[in-house]
This record gives C-alpha cells, sequence and structure tokens, in this order.
C-alpha cells in the first residue's frame, strides 16, 4: 500500500506512493478538507487543475446531512459528488473534541445532540466504521476519543485506553472493497502515553497511522513535541499523518519530522476574510496598500487567481462583498498549499531539501491573525 521511495539524509523527510483504490498518491500530500463533500467555495475542477490527489470527508456531518440513505442510493459518496479520486473520511472522532458541549462520552462511544436539530445520535466504533463503509472512502479513520491539549493526566490516560480499546474494534469490522484503515495515536505530549498508544497499534497492523491530539489549540511547541514523541514508534513502511494541519510553515517543519500527510481548513477559511497566503507567509488582501497594486497575489504563482487577476481587482472584490472575491483567493491559498507539497517532493527526490526546508523557515514569517484563525479552526473543525 505505501512505498517509501526516499529519505532525506539530513532530516527525517521521506517521499512515498500510497496506493489506494482511486488511485496513488504522491507523498508528501496535503488533502484539501471537504467536510460536507465539497471544499468550500472551490468546484472539482479547479480541485483537479490545481493537483489535487485526495480530499477529505467528514464521516459525522455526512451521517446527519445527506445521511446515509442518500449516499448509499447514489452509490457511494465518490459518485454522489463525482469524485473519482481518493477520499480520506475521518471517524468523527475529532467532534468529540469539538462539539464537548453536546456529547456525552461512554466507554463504548459518544452520544452527540445534533448540532442540526438536537435529535441524539451515537456513533462508536461499529457505528463510526459503518458509516465509513457505506460512504465508501479509500480510506477509513478509526473511531478515536480526542481530549483538550490541556485535559488532566487521568483524562489524557483514560483516552488514550477508550482509543486503544476503540481502534481493535474498528479493527474487526467490515470495509468496503478496497477500503484502508489507519489507526490514530493519541496521548497529548506525555511520552509514556504516546509510546503506549502507538505500539498498540502497530501491534494491531493498521494500513498507515495518524498522529491525533495535534492542533487542538496548543502552542506550537507542544504540537512539535507531540509529534516527535510518536513518530519514533511508527514503523518506516507506513504512512504517517498529521491530523488537521496547518500552515505551510507547520507542514515543512513536520515533513523534516517524517510525517507524510496532512489537511487543513487554513486555506479556504481564511481566503474567506480576505487573507492571502505566500511562501513567505500570509497577508490581509482587503488592506489599502492594496488599492492600486495591479500584480498578481504573488509573483510567479501558476494558479488561474493569479494568472488572471489582480490584487487591485481582488481586493476591490472583497471590499464589495463579491464571491468572486473569496473563490479566487480560496483557489490560490489552496494551489499555495499543494504547490508547496509538490516542491518538497522534489526536493527529497533530488537530495536538496534540507537546503529547501532552512529556506522556506527562514523566510516564512508567520501571521498573528493565521495562527489565531488555526486556533479557531482547531475548535471548530
Amino acid at each position: 500500500m505505501f512505498e517509501l521511495l526516499t529519505t532525506d539524509s539530513a532530516t527525517k523527510a521521506r517521499r512515498g506512493k500510497l496506493t489506494t483504490a482511486h488511485g496513488v498518491i504522491e507523498t508528501p500530500v496535503f488533502m484539501p478538507v471537504g467536510t460536507q463533500a465539497s471544499v468550500k467555495a472551490l468546484d472539482l475542477r479547479e480541485l483537479n487543475e490545481m493537483h489535487t490527489q485526495i480530499i477529505l470527508g467528514n464521516t459525522y456531518h455526512l451521517n446527519l446531512r445527506p445521511g446515509l440513505d442518500v449516499i448509499r442510493a447514489a452509490g457511494g459518496l465518490h459518485k454522489f459528488m463525482n469524485w473519482d479520486k481518493p477520499i480520506l473520511t475521518d471517524s468523527g472522532g475529532f467532534q468529540v473534541f469539538s462539539l464537548a458541549k453536546i456529547r456525552k462520552v461512554k466507554e463504548h462511544g459518544v452520544e452527540f445532540r445534533s448540532h442540526l436539530d438536537g435529535s441524539m445520535l451515537f456513533i462508536g466504533p461499529k457505528e463510526s466504521m459503518e458509516i465509513q463503509r457505506t460512504l465508501g472512502s479509500d480510506i477509513a479513520m478509526v473511531f478515536d476519543e480526542c481530549p483538550p491539549h490541556d485535559a488532566p493526566a487521568k483524562d489524557q490516560r483514560l483516552a488514550v485506553e477508550r482509543t486503544i480499546r476503540w481502534a481493535r474494534e474498528c479493527r474487526e469490522q467490515p470495509r468496503a472493497d478496497g477500503q484502508k484503515v489507519f489507526g490514530i495515536v493519541q496521548g497529548g505530549s506525555n511520552p509514556e502515553l504516546r509510546e503506549q498508544c502507538a505500539k498498540a497499534l502497530v501491534e494491531m497492523e493498521f494500513d498507515g497511522y495518524a498522529i491525533g491530539g495535534v492542533s487542538v489549540g496548543e502552542p506550537e511547541p507542544e504540537m512539535m513535541r507531540a509529534i516527535e514523541l510518536a513518530e519514533p514508534h511508527l514503523p518506516a513502511h507506513k504512512a504517517r499523518y498529521a491530523m488537521g494541519l496547518g500552515t505551510p510553515a507547520q507542514m515543512v517543519e513536520l515533513i523534516a519530522r517524517g510525517v507524510d500527510m496532512f489537511d487543513c481548513v487554513l486555506p479556504t477559511r481564511i481566503a474567506r476574510t480576505g487573507t492571502a497566503v505566500t511562501h513567505t507567509g500570509a497577508f490581509a488582501l482587503k488592506g489599502a496598500a492594496y488599492k492600486t497594486d495591479f500584480g498578481p497575489i504573488e509573483e510567479g504563482c501558476e494558479c488561474y487567481a493569479c494568472r488572471t487577476y489582480t490584487r487591485a481587482y481582488l481586493r476591490h472584490l472583497l471590499r464589495a462583498n463579491e464571491i468572486l472575491g473569496l473563490r479566487m483567493v480560496s483557489v490560490h491559498n489552496s494551489h499555495l498549499y499543494l504547490k508547496v507539497m509538490a516542491e518538497v517532493r522534489a526536493a527529497i527526490a533530488a537530495g536538496t531539501f534540507a537546503d529547501y526546508y532552512r529556506h522556506f523557515i527562514a523566510n516564512y514569517k508567520p501571521s498573528q491573525k493565521v495562527l489565531a484563525a488555526r486556533k479557531k479552526a482547531d475548535e471548530e473543525r
């Protein structure tokens, strides 16, 4: 399923190929998030033009709306949304964290009160895998418990124990044809818990492994530490996925730490507020400085927005609340994330990733606005 092609000699960066029922994915890879079976503001033509390899769907949300009956009648999620490339579905486990106010964690799963109409919904390992089987995703995630980053040590330990128990139950459930299943490592910033969870999941021999419990509102150094604690205990011949990350610089940092796969709502979320991302950071396109700036969002960018429109025109659209403005910034931001991954893959293949890494991190200036948006996204995704 996962073929490791190249390992950087100076860092832990890896280049590989992940084979799924709907195609081969080149890693490292960024996966745009399609929570409701749609990547916000983008259509499939645009996703294909920017060489999107795989997208995400959300188990919890798709189960509520449109519901499994509709997706089953359509012939699965791929046919429902007319996407013929790979899809990864999360398990609903993150909603255990993000919807803490309307759920109750029990030993065999989680009882939710629908955020749509208040009706009761129970999701446990069996239910989560059944939903993902009906969706027909290429990669399904085990149902896990994702506690807050500042949860007490006792709660972190209980979450790890449940995650291991639930993972074992998920492993026993039937799958859709060709469907792969990834385990999720929890444990916060506790070295013993991360090791315990990782080793227990590796013994179950999942098709790949995700590192969960990151990008849940914690400071960036703590995020990096959580990855560093889990990564040494994961097998080199399986794909590694850091869930819910992040800014381009964070992804490049984590690629240097041995991570292969990423997803994040940030590119389209911040685009809807007029924030554009470049190789050197992010900026507010609505600013007065761009009123008569007739250059592209980023010089040298090949995305449709940069080939077609100027900063001045896009600023005008955003300030006038024209939908085209937020769509074009979404196109650019998503393209930028995918472009960085393509550059990383090329650098690893050429043996120059260490230089690329140093240059990228030295030139990327974090935006406080984007970091705040990331924190909000962590809480809501």
